[in-house]
């Protein structure tokens, strides 16, 4: 009995901690949006971890095609990687945040406040944008104190946002992350799907796929799709 309320309790742990520091919804350490409170049916559609070709590119000319901007948050070593594709995006009239410089994991744990992260990633995305970010999204949203506090030292505003489907990042078919994804629209959702795997690319055709399907089904259901700074009424840049 004893071992079995130790591991609930170490599981109750991990469950509250999780929720703290990785959840779409906390708002402990400070204001990271997920959603605005709105009648209108707006949707802000958001990708994480590009550029990454050709996937992004055939991201970017659907949305084109439809005259619909999203929000794009790039990790720095994929912009270098393609910087063309981020002139692209740039061009298209959508809009870029600062998703960190290599997105790995235990860069939290040698930087608290992932200072080097972000401000790295900030001269790159000039560089290649010609702009300054004023957006950004942790990877794995990731949020604590000294993290917000980076962000407020470079005038980045954090995003949040709902995961289109938990195993989207495993190309599970893109049918099934289309379905939850539409399942998770409500007016005023800011819905994150993945143009990329971490910093490391890989074939994200089923992520392709689902946006095409959530951008027709949403589109007929009476949505309309804007960016992230639309959406919570700040500027995109600097």
């Amino acid at each position: 009995m004893a071992v079995l309320i130790v591991v609930v309790a170490v599981l109750l742990t991990l469950a509250l901690a999780y929720w703290l520091l990785m959840s779409s919804y906390s708002q402990v350490f400070g204001e990271y949006p997920w959603r605005v409170r709105t009648k209108d049916k707006l949707i802000a559609l958001t990708f994480d971890d590009g550029p990454n070709e050709p996937y992004t590119s055939q991201i970017v000319e659907f949305l084109n095609a439809r005259n619909i901007k999203a929000t794009f948050f790039e990790v720095g070593k994929c912009v270098e990687r393609y910087p063309e594709t981020t002139k692209k995006i740039i061009n298209s009239g959508h809009i870029i945040g600062n998703h960190s410089l290599s997105h790995k994991f235990y860069k939290y744990f040698l930087s608290l406040n992932f200072e080097t992260e972000i401000s790295k990633n900030q001269e790159i995305l000039k560089k290649y944008c010609g702009k300054t970010p004023a957006l950004y999204r942790s990877p794995w949203l990731w949020r604590s104190p000294f993290l917000i506090k980076s962000l407020r030292k470079y005038r980045l505003h954090p995003v949040s946002g709902v995961f289109c489907h938990n195993f989207e990042v495993l190309q599970i078919d893109g049918r099934k992350i289309a379905k939850a994804a539409i399942k998770k629209a409500r007016p005023g959702a800011i819905i994150i799907f993945h143009d990329g795997f971490n910093a490391n690319g890989g074939n994200r055709q089923e992520t392709v796929r689902a946006v095409k399907i959530v951008v027709e089904r949403l589109s007929k259901s009476g949505y309309s799709f804007v960016t992230v700074d639309q959406l919570l009424g700040v500027a995109p840049y600097q």
